[in-house]
Order: structure tokens, then sequence, then C-alpha cells
């Protein structure tokens, strides 16, 4: 049994190795930083193999190497998403299951129930691809908004964010022996928290994404647009790490939406990039979503 467990263990440390390996090359595909995409109708793109490949092109064309997928909770659905992530990781872009929830963040059915979703990726790829792994899932890409509810709501209101570092935790307790990345979408509000409650979201997690909305206005001209992505995406990450000095502190990918810059979005995410790659603490941009982004550049 002892020699079991430690060669599980050397198992997992070796699959952690090869993923980790996966995201850096991708990664130097597009000068050492992350370029995701969220894919809210995954099961539906996975379903359609034409859908894939479209899914593949566009990411190809826009510099996209690494996606946030939405699962089907469904068995029926595992050979399609399997195809799907191979197809991808031919084209050397990482895949994340995307997984969302508004009250995870509490203890107990709210918490268990995102953790069996995490349970279920993990299946799908030591059980369903364990004699394939370039169709198993690169890392989880978690949605968590407990800020949605009306207790949560109202400027410094932070209540919520013990239970939120703790979900965050949970899951990259199950996810990282497994050799899965963990990601995070974060509301700038928690940006403005105190120090003490920034380290307490930064340190939870290795890798975070902050959702950049709405900081333009539809009368701004196109200069404007870029001024504001320049000096607003400087400013959070400065605010996010002020005063912290831990080793251990999670990077942070600014993301953006379709809607506030139209046809113009992969310019300003050229420019997050370009305002921000000096950072250290600067993972990349990430793309909301692949529904908008079609009508956009098409």
């Amino acid at each position: 049994m002892g020699r079991s467990i430690c060669v599980r263990g050397m198992i997992s440390v070796l699959c952690a190795a090869v993923f980790c390996g996966a995201f850096l090359f991708a990664a130097a595909q597009n000068g050492g930083s992350a370029h995701g995409m969220w894919v809210w109708k995954g099961p539906s793109v996975a379903a359609d193999a034409s859908g894939a490949e479209q899914l593949r092109d566009f990411c190809r064309a826009q510099g996209v190497n690494e996606i946030y997928i939405s699962i089907a909770h469904d068995k029926s659905a595992d050979e399609q998403f399997a195809r799907l992530i191979e197809l991808m990781h031919k084209a050397n872009i990482r895949v994340e299951a995307l997984l969302s929830s508004t009250d995870a963040d509490e203890a107990g059915t709210p918490r268990e129930k995102l953790l069996g979703h995490v349970r279920e990726v993990i299946e799908f790829n030591v059980e369903f691809n364990r004699d394939h792994p370039k169709r198993r899932f690169d890392g989880i890409h978690l949605d968590i908004e407990p800020q949605q509810r009306e207790e949560n709501k109202g400027a410094g209101n932070l209540r919520f964010l013990p239970g939120l570092a703790g979900a965050y935790r949970d899951v990259r307790a199950l996810a990282e022996p497994e050799g899965l990345t963990v990601n995070a979408d974060i509301q700038n509000k928690l940006l403005k928290g105190s120090a003490d409650e920034r380290r307490t979201l930064l340190t939870a997690l290795p890798r975070v994404t902050l959702m950049m909305y709405e900081v333009s206005n539809p009368t701004d001209s196109t200069e404007d647009k870029v001024a504001k992505v320049r000096s607003e995406s400087r400013k959070y990450l400065e605010m996010a790490y002020d005063g912290l000095h831990d080793e251990n502190l999670a990077r942070m990918a600014i993301g953006l939406r379709t809607p506030d810059y139209g046809t113009w979005t992969p310019t300003m995410l050229k420019e997050a990039d370009a305002a921000n790659r000096e950072n250290a603490h600067y993972l990349g941009w990430a793309w909301h979503d692949y529904a908008d982004a079609q009508q956009a550049v098409h």
C-alpha cells in the first residue's frame, strides 16, 4: 500500500510538470502572456465537429492560447469534449473547465456541489481519458460570484471573502494533485479591501482574472478607450498588490468584454499587454466571450 501511494504521488507530480510545461509553451507563443477566452456555450460547441474547428481557428487567428469552456455535467458528452480538447491541444491551446456558482462560498451543500463538479473533471481526466493525455482538461476556471446575492452587495461589503477564499483553497486541494491548474474570475470590488483581505484572496490561488468591465463610456473615442484600458489596468494591478510582499501571491490577468469595445476589442487586449507586460504580477489578458467575439470580429 505504501509503495502504491508513493507511485501515485510521483505520477501526480509528473502530470503537474507536463501540464505546467504545456502552459509555458503556449504562453511563450504570445510573448510569455496568457491570452484567454471564455466559451460559455461549451456543450453546443463541443457537440459539433465543425463548431470545435471554428473555435480552434478563431483562437489561432486572435492569438488566444487558452480557453475557459463551460461543460456538460453529463457523461454522454465526454467523447465530444475529449475530441475538442485534443483539437485545441494540437494547436497549442490550453483548455480549462469553466465552473460557475453564486453560493459556493458557503460551506455545506453549496460548496459540495461545486467540489462535485471538480471531481467530475478529475474523473474525466483520470478515468475516461486514462490512456489519452492530450484529451484531458488542463485546469479549472472558477466563476464564483457571491457578490450577486443581496446580502453581499454594497461598496466595501466583503463579508463573503473568507468563504470565497475557502472555496478556492478547497478546489485547489482537489485539482493540483491531479495536475490541474486553478484560475478564478474576480471583481474589482475585491481589490479595494485591506491588505489582509487582499492577501487572503491572492494567496488562495495561483492565478486570478480581473473582470475589468465598463471602464469606458459609449461616447469615448478610440483614443480615450485605449488610454483608459492602459491606465485602469495599471491602477488595478497596483491596487491589488499594494503593501503585499508574499512570495506566493496569485498573478492576475485583465479581462475585457466585447460589448465595451466592439470591433476594437482585439486592439484593447493588445494595449493591456503593452501597458503591463513588465509587471511581474501580470498574467495576461482574457476575452469575454466567444459568442460576442465572433460577432465583433466578423
